[in-house]
């Protein structure tokens, strides 16, 4: 597999600004990562799950 060097990320990165806006692009990059994030917590099996008491109770 061929390496990603500083010049291909320099033009994904103008497609991305030419193809997205510089508006958009912070939101892409923040929902990407986040996605990553959660990939990777998937696949290590590190969740954080929210305790029992905290979890709101049954409606009267």
């Amino acid at each position: 597999m061929p390496n990603v060097g500083p010049l291909e990320l320099i033009v994904v990165l103008i497609i991305a600004l030419i193809v997205l806006g510089p508006k958009r692009l912070p939101e892409v990059g923040r929902s990407v990562g986040k996605g990553m994030r959660e990939f990777k917590e998937a696949i290590s099996g590190e969740h954080e799950e929210e305790p029992r008491e905290n979890l709101p109770g049954p409606p009267d």
